[in-house]
């Protein structure tokens, strides 16, 4: 839904509200997506909300419910009866009764509960009891399971007394008396099979499972890799205990992807949206860092003031500085995310260490040479007369800042490969070891070698 759209929709919502014209209103909601739905709900009071959301029909309102944020949620079940309640937790799939439920604090949790079959609250208490990152954590219980010994025909009438309750009906698993999960079977398959064919002789024997214990990013991956719309979850003895599909790898995915860009910018990961965090709570995640890479960077002042006396003697060189410390953490910012990528694909290992090591040498040599030379035409034609007149050798000070500027783009590249691979070695994310880590040592190791370069051609 475009802004201008959904601007368009809020105001003609809000006139239907006002003037209390609830049949209109609700035959424009049917024709709406939930998530479209859910996007309008931000644009209304608190006091709206109960309105709006009381007009959709059971399903819709599941789905809507879904799809809102905690707080709005939240609010939500506070205005429900419990009659309300129980409606909506009965048209809620499994899964999404247990994310909402570990979102919400302990009084509304009670309450949840207490409107819940028993049998499903014994369900969402099962499944709780599994590690937050685990695939256990993000499965459904709500699947079609099939016997062996089926037709093709029982198979379907099984199929439409049972599926409208189901998540995903479209892969089907086979499992004996014993809940072990034997087989895969697709719709698809038993639509083109004879309503006479046994399950047995038509499923998939060669699928792809996982642990409950399973980490849920390594699941996500599974999905990418087999292209994958659900996977079945056993124990350790091979039962079927639920399955996973294919709409919470994505949000698996995409949470792991939002939590590596704010390593990578060295802020603390967190679970909220930008808009919904507070001023406090942004700045709690992002202090420690700039706190720690700032204290870090003192080497830098360190390193300078050990040089003090070579800079007095030649204060030109100062100019220079900020192009090689730019450089240097750019280079090193190259090669350290293009490896953290890397390995998150799973494209890299680190059994492939040297491979990658050689690689990032063979292109720090050429890029530093790139770089070096630029450097040295530019300082030694363009930058000539402040050389001069500074009383300085331009052809000196031109070679210095290139073998300085060659020197730092060769550690920087290297150690933007080496230090996520240390990471990952010693069990730590590779995303803490980006840009800002990698700027700080580089800055500190470039100011090193250019006054040392310095220190030997121009004999300060």
């Amino acid at each position: 839904m475009t802004e201008e759209l959904n601007k368009t929709l809020v105001e003609e919502i809000a006139e239907l509200l006002e003037n209390r014209k609830f049949i209109k209103l609700r035959s424009i909601l049917d024709e709406m997506h939930a998530e479209d739905i859910a996007l309008l709900f931000e644009d209304f009071s608190p006091k709206e909300l109960p309105i709006i959301f009381r007009l959709l029909s059971k399903e819709a309102a599941a789905e809507v419910f879904v799809e809102l944020d905690s707080k709005q949620q939240e609010f939500l079940i506070g205005a429900f009866s419990d009659n309300e309640l129980k409606e909506v937790l009965e048209e809620l799939y499994l899964d999404d009764t247990v994310d909402i439920i570990e979102e919400m604090p302990a009084n509304v949790v009670k309450r949840i509960l207490k409107q819940s079959a028993p049998e499903t609250r014994r369900n969402i208490n099962e499944i709780l009891k599994y590690p937050d990152d685990s695939a256990g954590s993000i499965m459904t219980i709500e699947l079609i399971d099939l016997k062996k010994k089926w037709t093709v025909s029982q198979a379907f009438d099984y199929i439409r007394r049972t599926g409208t309750d189901k998540e995903t009906i479209y892969t089907c698993y086979v499992r004996d008396d014993n809940r072990k999960l034997e087989g895969v079977v697709s719709v698809k398959t038993l639509l083109l099979s004879p309503v006479d064919a046994i399950i047995e002789d038509i499923m998939e024997t060669n699928l792809i499972s996982v642990d409950t214990y399973e980490d849920k990013e390594v699941v996500a991956k599974l999905f990418d890799k087999y292209d994958l719309l659900a996977m079945p979850v056993v124990d350790k003895e091979n039962r079927l205990v639920g399955i996973i599909t294919i709409d919470d790898a994505i949000d698996v995915i995409q949470d792991e992807n939002t939590e590596d860009i704010e390593k990578m910018a060295a802020i603390t990961p967190t679970e909220k949206p930008y808009l919904k965090t507070g001023i406090f709570e942004t700045w709690k995640s992002r202090i420690p860092w700039l706190l720690l890479l700032m204290i870090s960077a003192t080497f830098t002042e360190k390193i300078i003031g050990h040089f003090q006396d070579a800079l007095s003697a030649c204060v030109v060189l100062t100019a220079f500085i900020p192009m090689l410390m730019g450089t240097g953490g750019n280079s090193g910012s190259q090669s350290s995310v293009a490896i953290i990528r890397g390995m998150s694909l799973h494209e890299i290992d680190l059994s492939d260490t040297l491979k990658v090591l050689w690689k990032e040498i063979g292109v720090s040599l050429i890029c530093g040479l790139t770089l070096g030379a630029a450097a040295f035409i530019k300082i030694y034609i363009f930058d000539n007369g402040n050389i001069t007149t500074a009383s300085q050798d331009p052809v000196k000070i031109a070679l210095t800042v290139s073998l300085a500027l060659f020197a730092t783009v060769v550690f920087a590249k290297i150690a933007g490969c080496i230090f996520p691979m240390l990471a990952k070695k010693l069990r730590v994310d590779p995303a803490v070891m980006a840009s800002p880590f990698i700027t700080t040592v580089v800055d500190a190791i470039s100011l090193w070698l250019y006054f040392l370069i310095a220190q030997g051609i121009l004999k300060l």
